[in-house]
């Protein structure tokens, strides 16, 4: 969703995503899969350990990133076949040209992205004037614009300092920063820190505002659709088990993203995971209208590079959601 970083796992730099083995276009033997640790992708790896993605037929390799744009690079460059991306990355990439589409909505975010805050913050318009650190293009990005806009505010009102969402919620608790925009678990490692910050504004102020979907160019999608069909059966298969057995999937998506249990569970409630049933019903009716007021609200905010709110065709491969499901 997005830009979902950490300091806490390994993280594949793009220079050595680039030389990695075993990338093609059709064909693949192994699907090299981008992620970040976000909790809404953790059926990702749910799926690795229990060995879905194996039952389904598909080799995946899951690989961690830090940033939006060395994914996007590697992903235009061939040099990853699929991507976990923020919907408004999405926009923004086909907007710079990229070939990307997602065929699968992950998850969306309700109180597991947030505004933070610490003393003498205390609404959305108190940050006239104050340090906000948050990365640039991401989901953080469209959250604070979103907020700003709807107090009447714009980005020239508060002075933004660039950074990655583990680093900007460290940034505040070091008190270098008057706010921070990030996600779960740094929004309940910052608020374990100090009874004193606080939670200015959440993504349940516009539900599906912050999704996340499983992307591929449209090119790939089309040349491998036995590969995406396990992807989308194997995603279902984890879905599935993390509901049916709470305790030990959530157990393994705190591992992945390496957060404590006991800051683990309540962020975990405030994001919501898509099946493919429920995939088949969203992406075909209400998402779609989200993604053009998601591309809406971009291009009013950062028209020099939205030029364009793209429509559902070009953001979306549906086939293999139907495909999946028969």
């Amino acid at each position: 969703m997005s830009s979902r970083s950490t300091d806490m796992l390994k993280i594949v730099p793009l220079s050595a995503a680039l030389v990695l083995a075993g990338f093609g276009t059709a064909g693949a033997e192994t699907v090299k899969m981008g992620v970040q640790p976000w909790l809404g992708y953790g059926p990702l790896w749910v799926a690795e350990e229990k060995g879905f993605f194996d039952q389904r037929g598909v080799d995946v390799d899951l690989m961690n990133f830090n940033w939006d744009q060395d994914m996007t690079a590697a992903l235009a460059s061939g040099n990853l076949h699929v991507v976990a991306a923020g919907s408004n990355a999405v926009i923004a990439n086909v907007n710079q040209g990229v070939d990307q589409k997602g065929f699968l909505v992950m998850d969306l975010s309700f109180e597991a992205d947030a505004i933070l805050a610490g003393a003498g913050v205390g609404s959305i318009a108190d940050l006239k004037g104050k340090s906000v650190a948050f990365e640039t293009g991401a989901t953080s990005d469209l959250l604070m614009n979103y907020a700003l806009r709807e107090n009447g505010m714009t980005l020239a009102d508060v002075t933004h300092v660039p950074m990655g969402a583990s680093e900007a919620g460290l940034a505040l608790i070091a008190g270098r920063v008057d706010a921070a925009v990030t996600y779960e678990p740094y929004i309940s490692t910052a608020l374990a820190q100090d009874g004193g910050y606080k939670v200015l504004y959440t993504a349940a102020e516009k539900p599906g505002l912050i999704s996340d979907m499983l992307t591929a160019s449209g090119a790939w999608i089309a040349a491998n659709p036995d590969e995406v069909k396990a992807i989308i059966l194997a995603w279902d298969d984890a879905v599935r088990f993390i509901r049916e057995n709470p305790a030990e999937g959530k157990a393994m998506i705190a591992k992945a993203v390496g957060s404590p249990m006991e800051e683990f569970d309540p962020a975990f409630e405030g994001v919501r995971l898509y099946d493919l049933a429920e995939n088949l019903t969203f992406v075909q009716g209400d998402f779609q209208a989200t993604l053009a007021e998601i591309g809406a609200i971009m291009q009013a905010t950062n028209p020099d590079e939205i030029k364009t709110v793209p429509a559902a065709d070009d953001l979306l491969a549906l086939d293999p959601l139907g495909a999946a499901a028969n």
